[in-house]
């Protein structure tokens, strides 16, 4: 991590991370949120005493910003009770951690989100009526900046056409077997087809981990799509390492993110 980047607050939580760690019990309550395409997957476990927060652990898959937040939001919400933590924001967890990156605010903070997650599953296990705003978690999806912005402007949901990628510079996030098997019918039309996945390694079906072996797909592993960026079509990409928790800029012609 670049200490430029992030204050000493974010990288003593990134390499001393808090309450690390599940609980288990009655009187445990569990929230996940994140998305698998983005890459940042968080898991708060909270022990509750009554109304009272008494302990709290946390597991993170995800880049340096992703696990420093949720280990600060454990050590926030500690002795808090549960109508105070559910009041606890993204943006209280930046401000505790003396601010984060805007890219970073976007998609790897979301440990207040699984807080809150947790504290509904705990109300509405015992019988709570949990209002309607609170039944609907932050939502995580299209975490990706521009995604909308360039929607059919070089932002596919769906390949319809082969043709109109003849030749392009297409980049795939790897959703699941069919963006396998998309990314390598448009190894049939273009040598410049990358595959991106969060992930150290591609689960999919023997067939298609055979054909992508084969192809000439190029892989690129750990990795996560942050933004989208052209001026009126799509241009290039950010894309973190989140490996190294470096970003870095990737020219391409289409992006195809299949649901």
């Amino acid at each position: 991590m670049k200490s430029t980047k992030y204050s000493e607050k974010v990288l003593d939580h990134f390499r001393n991370p808090r309450n690390v760690g599940t609980l288990e019990g009655d009187d445990v309550a569990v929230g996940k949120v994140g998305n698998p395409t983005c890459g940042d997957i968080m898991e708060v476990f909270l022990r509750i005493d009554g109304e009272k927060i008494t302990e709290a652990k946390f597991r993170t898959f995800g880049c340096g910003s992703a696990i420093a937040t949720t280990s600060m939001t454990t050590e926030m919400v500690i002795g808090m009770t549960l109508d105070d933590a559910m009041k606890l924001t993204r943006n209280d967890v930046a401000d505790e951690l003396d601010g984060l990156p805007p890219i970073k605010m976007h998609c790897s903070n979301l440990a207040a989100d699984a807080l809150h997650d947790a504290i509904t599953n705990y109300q509405r296990g015992r019988g709570d009526d949990i209002p309607e705003e609170e039944k609907k978690a932050d939502d995580s999806t299209g975490c990706v900046v521009g995604q909308d912005e360039f929607l059919d402007k070089g932002v596919w949901l769906a390949v319809d056409d082969l043709k109109e990628f003849e030749d392009q510079r297409t980049l795939v996030l790897h959703t699941g077997d069919e963006s396998v098997q998309q990314a390598l019918e448009l190894s049939d039309v273009s040598d410049r087809v990358i595959l991106l996945t969060p992930e150290n390694s591609v689960v999919t079906t023997p067939d298609l981990e055979e054909q992508l072996e084969n192809s000439r797909v190029k892989i690129l592993y750990e990795s996560r799509l942050l933004e989208i960026r052209g001026e009126f079509e799509v241009e290039k990409v950010l894309i973190l390492n989140l490996d190294e928790d470096e970003d870095y800029e990737l020219f391409v012609d289409a992006v195809v993110i299949i649901e």
